[in-house]
């Protein structure tokens, strides 16, 4: 006999700019290759150059968004200046139900509507190994001016004064280590014992 698929795990990831989150999931994918993927978001922002429909982002019109909105079809959403962006249900719940992980990065507040939403999100926080380290990794990438580095950081004291609504905090000071953090969560929650109640 077959034996059904196992559901997926959702995992909401937040922390900092800075701290490394897409370097880190990065490392969990080229492990886990296709067992696992990303969430992708809605927009209502026009596609820029090159960008796809359902590759980048699920491009809506404002109509459609609303729309959508009002039937409870996102796991979580935001407007955005003059923008609409969220989370479509059906595409993470599609990709659950065929037994992949799913990583959805979100700040804080998207994170807890997500909670809110379904009690299956399981949350983790990337966390710097402390401010002073996060200021030297956004200096050294001079990408931003002085100015936008100390917006990053008071943002930074924002989103870490939440980290105690997550289920797990993976400090990163080393990203093979904090990969292997993620890797071992992923594990861990195919574990739990809800999830494997229906044994014969």
């Amino acid at each position: 006999m077959q034996q059904e698929t196992k559901r997926g795990t959702l995992v909401v990831l937040s922390g900092p700019s800075g701290t490394g989150k897409g370097t880190v999931c990065g490392v969990v994918r080229n492990h886990l290759g296709d067992a696992v993927r990303y969430s992708i978001s809605a927009t209502t922002r026009k596609p820029r150059t090159g960008e796809e429909h359902g590759r980048e982002y699920f491009f809506f019109t404002k109509e459609e968004f609303e729309t959508l909105r009002d039937q409870n079809g996102f796991l979580e959403w935001a407007q955005v200046y003059d923008n609409y962006y969220g989370t479509p249900r059906a595409f993470v719940e599609e990709v659950l139900a065929s037994g992949k992980d799913c990583i959805l990065e979100i700040d804080p507040q998207g994170a807890l509507q997500v909670r809110k939403a379904t009690d299956e999100a399981v949350l983790v926080f990337i966390a710097p190994p402390s401010l002073e380290e996060l200021r030297s990794r956004l200096t050294g990438r001079g990408t931003e001016s002085a100015e936008e580095v100390e917006k990053r950081l008071s943002c930074a004291e924002s989103e870490l004064a939440y980290r105690d609504k997550y289920d797990y905090i993976i400090i990163n000071d080393d990203v093979e280590t904090a990969a292997a953090k993620m890797e071992a969560i992923l594990l861990a929650e195919k574990c739990r014992s809800a999830r494997n109640l229906d044994l014969k």
